[in-house]
């Protein structure tokens, strides 16, 4: 199986032109492995589609499927541009949460980066789990798949570790959450740290950036209307949520090798 490895602010996925096999999900769970396989937070297949121009699907890590992923769908555009599969520089592709528009930016023939239209962001009431011995209030917040943003003072005592993994699988969330820990830095200026639902920790995560500069649109901390600088462990995403909730994210795509797996 011929795949390409590539990543968004250090998200990595390996990618597969076609279409999906049935043993997609422990193919992600196989090759996924850092030391046993070709290593990535999971793995993306790029398939026809009837409603876009491209369809994606989604497997983490451990082989459960995921609706949506930013940096994911970003590379997605960088794929199929720098491949030849269109000339077009704006794409639709349809995701398990809706068909979404992508607009790169290319130079040289190139791609470098996508800047991606999320849609609405639905911000619900913050609320309080017990989570590691530790209780814990965030903000629910969809931008397609769900995420749980918890502000902090200090992102370094932040407990990602420990809170992240036991609040993915709390009750109040029967399928599972992302969970962001967030700090603001100033105006439209966050630092964010993501345990990603059925990755673990990644070096960044899309839909939690758009999620975290939603959740402080709404509580006032950052303005609507104007780009939202998310500071990720690989790097920094632009978010811009709107005055309705609709949300674009700007960053980049990158190629990192192409590979054969045996499978």
């Amino acid at each position: 199986m011929l795949f390409t490895k590539m990543h968004g602010l250090g998200n990595d996925y390996l990618y597969v032109f076609g279409e999906v096999p049935e043993n997609a999900a422990q193919l992600s769970q196989k090759l996924s492995d850092r030391h046993f396989g070709a290593g990535s937070d999971g793995m993306i297949y790029i398939t026809p589609s009837a409603r876009a121009d491209f369809g994606m699907r989604i497997f983490n890590a451990d082989g459960s499927e995921a609706k949506m992923c930013g940096n994911g769908i970003r590379c997605v555009g960088k794929y199929v541009y720098d491949k030849g599969y269109t000339d077009k520089t704006s794409i639709t592709v349809e995701t398990l949460s809706g068909v979404k528009l992508l607009r790169m930016q290319a130079r040289g023939g190139k791609v470098k980066s996508v800047t991606v239209d999320m849609g609405r962001a639905e911000v619900g009431e913050a609320f309080a789990v017990d989570a590691a011995g530790l209780t814990v209030t965030g903000t629910p917040v969809s931008v397609g798949n769900p995420h749980f943003v918890v502000f902090v003072d200090d992102i370094e005592k932040a407990p990602l570790l420990t809170a992240g993994p036991a609040i993915e699988k709390h009750a109040a969330f029967p399928g599972g959450v992302n969970v962001e820990f967030v700090q603001p830095l100033g105006e439209n200026r966050l630092r964010m740290r993501v345990w990603e639902r059925g990755s673990g920790v990644t070096m960044a995560c899309g839909t939690g950036a758009c999620a975290s500069a939603a959740a402080a649109v709404s509580r006032g901390i950052c303005r609507a209307g104007a780009p939202v600088s998310v500071v990720l462990d690989g790097g920094t995403l632009e978010v811009t949520v709107g005055d309705g909730g609709e949300v674009l994210m700007t960053g980049p795509a990158e190629t990192v090798y192409e590979g054969e797996a045996a499978v």
